[in-house]
């Protein structure tokens, strides 16, 4: 299974793009604090994701301020000539 749930603020956001089959896209970054119990002992997390959205989504979320916080849900999948994960985001709702 790969469906990750994320509260995060979004951080940086390009301009909406369109995909060869004409569909709205938006790249964006988001960055996660919490404090988790790990191994019996509280820790400090962050973590900054690479995301992508892609469909009618991607004009709503365009339109959110930065800096604001959601909870957002999707899958993780590596670029072709890309490195590093990326989220895809198939829903969110305010955290």
């Amino acid at each position: 299974m790969n469906q990750v749930a994320l509260t995060a603020r979004i951080t940086e956001a390009s301009a909406l793009r369109y995909t060869p089959a004409g569909l709205p896209a938006l790249d964006f970054r988001l960055e996660h604090e919490s404090e988790i119990r790990e191994a019996g002992q509280l820790r400090q997390v962050k973590a900054a994701v690479r995301a992508v959205v892609i469909g009618s989504l991607a004009e709503t979320i365009v339109r959110q301020p930065i800096g604001s916080l959601w909870t957002f849900t999707g899958f993780l999948a590596t670029p072709r000539n890309g490195k590093h994960s990326v989220l895809h985001i198939q829903s969110f709702e305010s955290a």
